[in-house]
């Protein structure tokens, strides 16, 4: 193969031919060598997508270490599914009223939840969101995972796929969901692992620093992609998710899971920069963005109508010596609005 064409090449589901990666591995160090001796730049050769994570970060780790960059792949994000481009989500209220945006109503935006953003989806007219999900959920569990748990546990593991949809927005808990699911608090901690690691859930860590110590150490769980939470949740219709007390929640990963989106698709780690806090008090921020040497605090409302009890705990960050940016509500309304000099409505469409 590597005789008859030239780089750049696109090589998908690589993992399947593992023995590839030792001959890349001559071939970028050759090329490295030539382009050195010569004062050239050095350019991507070799594109290697994969689907099964686990096996491919192996091979990956052990064949190509300091010769590879790795990006990570979610469903699409709202404005991939438009075919614009969106740059990581910062609530600078100046730049943010320079977008063009599309307005969205709550049926429309809760039609998309319900849905997803998986491309089949979006390409496929003719499948359903239930019939999808249940075939990718079987796919998932007998490719991707079939080696890391027992046949005999994959009901198991469905259980606790499903406690974790029907938490996801909320603060962890893992003996609840291990005991929801009837299984150990370790068994319930390697499968977390698995989700996590095979992108499916996001784990938002707590924010806190030198200053602020009395906050809640657990993180809050959000699955990347709301329709497969919808259906594992076993929500019948965008109708009646809409209106169920599982609302705020799904809006949340909603909200949450497009933010995340903005930075990986933007090659940053999004653990570096989005945080939420919750402390002893019970005093919660839902989003706080540390970045630019600035913190953003954020309320995720999934109505139109909010009163400034919303913002009434972003005084807490304050106290710090950080910089505050301006704080948003991100909600169902029209237009970005003021709540105060500091504080802003804006739709969840800029997002």
């Amino acid at each position: 193969m590597f005789e008859n064409y030239e780089p750049p090449l696109i090589i998908d589901e690589f993992q399947y031919a593992p023995n590839l990666l030792s001959y890349i591995k001559i071939k970028v160090d050759e090329a490295r060598f030539n382009n050195l001796t010569k004062s050239k730049n050095f350019d991507a050769m070799y594109y290697l997508t994969g689907s099964q994570s686990f096996v491919s970060m192996k091979d990956i780790s052990e064949s190509l270490a300091g010769r590879v960059g790795i990006i990570e792949m979610n469903s699409l994000s709202f404005s991939e599914l438009n075919g614009t481009y969106n740059d990581c989500f910062i609530p600078e209220i100046e730049e943010l009223t320079k977008k063009q945006i599309n307005k969205v109503t709550s049926k429309e935006l809760f039609n998309r939840i319900f849905k997803g953003n998986y491309p089949e989806l979006y390409v496929n007219k003719n499948i359903s969101p239930e019939k999808f999900y249940e075939s990718y959920v079987k796919t998932y569990i007998e490719r991707d995972i079939r080696d890391l748990i027992n046949i005999s546990d994959e009901v198991k593991f469905m259980k606790f796929m499903t406690s974790m949809a029907v938490r996801t927005g909320e603060e962890l808990n893992i003996t609840t969901v291990a005991n929801d699911a009837e299984i150990s608090v370790p068994t319930a901690s390697s499968y977390l692992s698995i989700l996590v690691n095979t992108g499916l859930v996001i784990l938002l860590e707590p924010f806190s620093n030198n200053v602020i110590r009395r906050t809640i150490k657990r993180p809050k769980a959000y699955f990347m992609d709301t329709g497969l939470a919808c259906y594992l949740a076993k929500y019948p219709s965008a109708e009646i998710l809409e209106a169920s007390s599982y609302a705020g929640h799904i809006f949340e990963t909603y909200v949450v899971s497009e933010i995340v989106k903005s930075y990986m698709n933007n090659g940053k780690d999004f653990k570096r920069y989005l945080f939420y806090y919750r402390d002893e008090k019970k005093r919660e921020i839902d989003l706080i963005i540390d970045i630019n040497q600035k913190l953003y605090p954020i309320e995720i409302k999934k109505g139109k109508n909010s009163n400034k009890d919303c913002i009434k705990n972003f005084d807490v960050l304050n106290k710090l010596n950080n910089e505050i940016g301006k704080g948003i509500v991100l909600c169902m309304i029209d237009n970005i609005f003021p709540i105060d000099r500091n504080n802003y409505y804006v739709p969840i469409s800029y997002i």
